[in-house]
């Protein structure tokens, strides 16, 4: 069977196709025509639990993957077995080549304090390469309202950074519509939430948000940093 070559054009005109619908039926599309090649990026926030549950629903085989920093909360690690248990899942766990020691004696202790760029890279954009590697297509979780520089993503997109079709389902969506569907469902997700940690990445760069402060101003707390290059 030909493997179909997506023209950046078709993409646009899918994207546009989806504005407006429902996430689900952006992983319809995804799953109908990049299935087995494309698979879920999950953080384990609370936009990637609703994609598992959504995703589990329309097409439970497809991969589900994540990025283990060795930095990571032990509730993030709490909320990814409660998934696995609920949902049936297995997400393939993506780690550094670096452990954190040969990090530290390559490049000085705590380097997400001194080069957070650096550091992300190391733990988190070199494994995701690993992990898009032999996919046509990967679905994640971010959204316009999430900061400026996602106030522009499309549905569907080519990813230039990583050379294959990049999917949003949840673009469109706010805040409300991410907790609405987490209460209606059911969804299990991070108790960090709770504790006013509306984006949680790394243990030692992820802060609490004080009370009208962006949603992402405890990333990287002290830099001018709002991205870690996954979505760049």
């Amino acid at each position: 069977m030909t493997t179909k070559i997506w023209s950046e054009e078709e993409l646009k005109e899918a994207s546009s196709g989806l504005e407006g619908k429902d996430p689900e039926d952006a992983i319809r599309w995804a799953v109908e025509n990049f299935y087995p090649d494309l698979a879920l990026a999950c953080s384990f926030g609370a936009e990637d639990v609703c994609l598992v549950d959504m995703q589990t629903k329309i097409n439970p085989r497809v991969k589900i993957f994540y990025l283990d920093t060795d930095l990571l909360f032990k509730e993030t690690y709490d909320i990814r077995d409660r998934l696995t248990k609920k949902y049936g899942i297995s997400p393939i766990q993506y780690r550094p080549a670096m452990t954190l020691e040969e990090q530290a004696k390559a490049h000085g202790d705590k380097l997400w304090a001194t080069n957070p760029d650096l550091c992300c890279k190391i733990r988190k954009i070199d494994p995701l390469l690993e992990a898009l590697k032999g996919l046509r297509c990967w679905i994640t979780g971010i959204r316009r309202e999430q900061a400026p520089t996602r106030a522009n993503a499309p549905v569907v997109e080519w990813d230039k950074k990583f050379n294959l079709v990049k999917v949003n389902p949840l673009a469109m969506w706010t805040i409300n519509d991410v907790w609405n569907y987490i209460h209606k469902h059911d969804v299990p997700y991070n108790i960090l939430h709770d504790r006013n940690y509306p984006s949680i990445g790394c243990a030692p760069c992820t802060k609490p948000v004080k009370s009208g402060e962006d949603p992402r101003a405890g990333r990287w707390a002290g830099f001018q940093k709002k991205e870690c290059g996954l979505h760049k």
